[in-house]
């Protein structure tokens, strides 16, 4: 082949070659999809049940997670969880107390390049129980005091920002969403404008978001048909390595006054054991409701844990319940006090 057809032939393939290059790397990158999963398990006995002795092994819940990472900034979370399924009004009545799935998020996000704030809409995380969940970090023993009573939900359909500066030392999050939480349906009259605010005031061995000594304040304001529906909490925590600590208030309002408005207070602290796996927690709720029969409740939570593995922790803990009236303990006898042995799975 002549010197001119071979150098001819060299560059239309170097050409082609360069555009191909160029071509790849203007296409959007695939999108990143994960699955994974969470699965509570329990095995409980009621120690005050001197009749029946019940005792029972369960599933708590379960989670099947889907994330998604999109180009240009964009985001996505699918999540489903396990719940019983009840007893079933029909003709003849029937009872299926068997697990079902429903969907606990389902949002988008975005965060615009080099912005600290990400906007998200759907199925979202409310701004309270997932933060308060990170710092106890023991969600497998049971719901948070005020989930627990009824005032919050970790999810409800709507749109938010999150935000953090400084690595976290303020982290802040703001939710409009309809108030009826993502078990319920709004009745379309009004919506919750709830926020978070997170401030580290002191630095320690933990660098996670909720690690250090924190100040965290929480307000929701709501319309409802019965009137307003409004929160407001305040927390101190510390969270290092080892130690976890944490004290907290609630006021709660549903209407003028309402059986359900009251007080909240929750103090709960866990030690790891240096070199080890174990640790130690404990936890106390109190309920204090304003209207209504005096059903003032005291709950201590105390118990030893051990990780297994990086993907299975086990705790042995026990949970006991108190009434203010004699007649509420009575009527709860059975199930005030519980042995639980309850475990954690993620993959």
């Amino acid at each position: 082949m002549p010197f001119s057809y071979r150098r001819a032939l060299g560059i239309t393939v170097a050409a082609v070659a360069t555009s191909t290059a160029a071509l790849a790397a203007q296409a959007p990158a695939p999108p990143q999809v994960t699955v994974g999963g969470l699965v509570y398990t329990q095995y409980v006995y009621q120690l005050k049940d001197s009749v029946n002795h019940f005792n029972n092994f369960d599933i708590t819940r379960a989670y099947l997670n889907v994330l998604g990472r999109f180009a240009g900034g964009v985001t996505a979370r699918l999540t489903v969880d396990v719940q019983r399924f009840g007893t079933i009004a029909t003709t003849p009545p029937t009872t299926d107390n068997s697990l079902r799935l429903r969907l606990k998020y389902a949002f988008a996000t975005y965060t615009p390049p080099g912005s600290p704030v990400t906007f998200k809409a759907g199925l979202i995380h409310t701004p309270w129980l997932d933060w308060e969940e990170a710092v106890w970090d023991y969600r497998m023993q049971g719901t948070m005091a005020t989930d627990r009573a009824g005032y919050l939900s970790a999810a409800d359909y709507g749109v938010g920002v999150d935000g953090k500066w400084m690595a976290d030392k303020v982290n802040f999050q703001f939710t409009v969403v309809n108030g009826t939480f993502y078990s319920g349906t709004s009745a379309g009259t009004g919506k919750d404008a709830q926020a978070r605010v997170s401030v580290r005031v002191l630095d320690t061995n933990d660098s996670s978001r909720v690690g250090g000594l924190r100040i965290t304040g929480y307000a929701g304001y709501g319309r409802a048909l019965a009137g307003d529906r409004n929160r407001f909490i305040g927390m101190i925590s510390y969270r290092s390595k080892e130690i976890t600590l944490a004290g907290e208030a609630a006021v709660t309002q549903d209407g003028v006054l309402s059986a359900t408005n009251g007080h909240v207070y929750s103090a709960f602290g866990v030690y790891k054991f240096p070199q080890t796996k174990a640790a130690v927690i404990a936890r106390v709720d109190v309920l204090h409701r304003q209207a209504g029969a005096v059903d003032k409740q005291t709950r201590f939570i105390g118990g030893v844990s051990y990780q297994l593995s990086p993907n299975w922790r086990l705790l042995a803990d026990w949970d006991y319940a108190d009434y203010q009236t004699d007649a509420l303990n009575a009527a709860n006898f059975a199930t005030r006090s519980q042995a639980l042995f309850q475990t954690q799975i993620n993959f």
